[in-house]
């Protein structure tokens, strides 16, 4: 197994990509040499290079370093890439990240957090939660923590928060001594075929937990009872069946102020700045973990309600009160997670007619699970659908957005290009009739951003 003293230079093949670049800023924070390539210049490869990590963007066997004692390399990348060929077939140590997270944490305390949707905020809550009450941790995250606009950092505490990615099992490489699993909806089928065969990948996951750790589950998951660990115990926004679970929830002002039930003992009057009741029951997963570590309860307290969210999920493009137009933007591509999303909207906003925008992502999941997102997205009272963000996939005869908009049967519902999108909106803008703008989408959405909110605000 490489030793991780012994890299004096690394190179990242996909270095933009939300796991990777937190790969890349834990060596780059080692003092070791940092390089990679990614296709495109994005908000986060320019803040790698703020850094002091060179990123280039064409393809470039003759410009790539050739001393580098290892090579990581992204599974979404496609397999005839001339970098990652060039690597694999000289000779070099070729690593995906998840060996890489496997070497990084084989002797810390870990903290794993795994699931369909829902993971990403609740490690990150995790992760500050645990640096905020200065208990510390290592934290290699999926998404960037607004407080911190990082998706990763370091301590000296030898603990680490992972998120753990189901995606072609990397989180099998994982070894928790507290492992969180959110959510074992069907995805990913293109890697595991069907949904039990998915199902049983999460239960090998807990298999992975180390002798005397906990599982904390979302209460209700299909076969929980298969799941292992010594201890086990389940969270639920509002279930008194969960072990773990909120009383006396108020919204006041934009807010959330709960009671933290955590297996009969309480930490009263926690209160919670960040939209979506669905986030009230990450944030109980991750209270749950500090508990769980003899964290004390003001503590946690005053961490909570310091959390500023994770930049895409619910995350306040305008915000209520500072503008006449309310805009949130997320992550959002499962129809479970878009289920959270425009319930979290409702649960603030009442029934303000809500416009959603929807990028969908990959042609196989588009096409699995088509039913579910017309049945999720007539929720909407508009739905405005973007084409297919393909990501690694070549396309798919027959599937397109006009699959999901042919099952809608309430909401009005249109396809259109990114130029349209924007046509569309300044024309419902100027009508008067958009009041809660919500986009979603875990394709390139997000590059769009800026101008649909100075079309709207």
């Amino acid at each position: 197994m490489i030793q991780l003293n012994d890299i004096k230079k690394v190179y990242f093949v996909g270095i933009g990509g939300i796991g990777m670049s937190a790969i890349a800023r834990f060596f780059h924070e080692k003092g070791v040499k940092v390089s990679g390539y990614d296709k495109t210049v994005t908000p986060l490869t320019s803040q790698l290079e703020a850094e002091g990590i060179e990123v280039h963007y064409k393809e470039d066997v003759e410009g790539i370093p050739k001393d580098v004692q290892l090579v990581i390399y992204t599974p979404a990348i496609p397999k005839e890439h001339k970098e990652y060929q060039y690597y694999l077939q000289n000779g070099y140590s070729v690593v995906k990240r998840s060996d890489v997270l496997q070497i990084i944490t084989q002797s810390s305390l870990n903290i794993c957090v795994a699931g369909t949707h829902g993971k990403t905020t609740i490690s990150t809550m995790t992760g500050h939660v645990l640096r905020h009450t200065g208990f510390g941790c290592n934290a290699f995250l999926g998404g960037i923590a607004v407080n911190y606009n990082r998706n990763f950092w370091s301590s000296e505490n030898n603990v680490c928060v992972v998120e753990a990615d189901e995606y072609d099992r990397s989180f099998h490489k994982l070894s928790p001594d507290i492992a969180v699993i959110t959510a074992m909806d069907a995805d990913h089928l293109d890697i595991y075929g069907t949904a039990e065969a998915m199902e049983q990948a999460f239960i090998e996951f807990t298999e992975k937990i180390k002798p005397g750790g906990w599982l904390i589950s979302k209460h209700g998951l299909k076969r929980s009872s298969e799941l292992k660990a010594t201890h086990h115990i389940t969270y639920h926004l509002s279930d008194v069946n969960a072990h773990v679970h909120a009383a006396n929830l108020k919204v006041q002002s934009g807010t959330y102020l709960f009671d933290a039930v955590v297996n009969g003992h309480v930490i009263s009057n926690v209160q919670l700045n960040i939209g979506g009741l669905h986030n009230v029951e990450n944030a109980l997963a991750a209270i749950t973990v500090a508990h769980i570590l003899n964290i004390e309860d003001e503590k946690i307290k005053e961490a909570v309600a310091a959390f500023k969210g994770v930049k895409r999920r619910f995350e306040y493009i305008l915000s209520p009160g500072a503008a006449k137009v309310v805009m949130i933007d997320d992550y959002a591509h499962h129809p479970e997670e878009l289920r959270a999303l425009i319930n979290g909207a409702r649960s603030l906003f009442g029934d303000e007619k809500l416009t959603l925008v929807f990028q969908p992502h990959l042609f196989s999941r588009t096409r699995d699970l088509a039913d579910g997102f017309a049945e999720v997205l007539d929720m909407a009272d508009e739905v405005f659908l973007l084409p297919i963000y393909p990501a690694r996939e070549l396309p798919v005869e027959g599937v397109t957005s006009e699959l999901i908009s042919g099952k809608m049967k309430k909401a009005k519902v249109s396809c259109v290009t990114k130029d349209e999108l924007l046509n569309r909106l300044s024309n419902e803008k100027i009508n008067g009739n958009i009041k809660l703008l919500v986009t979603a989408g875990a394709g390139d959405i997000d590059a769009m951003l800026m101008q649909i909110k100075k079309i709207v605000e």
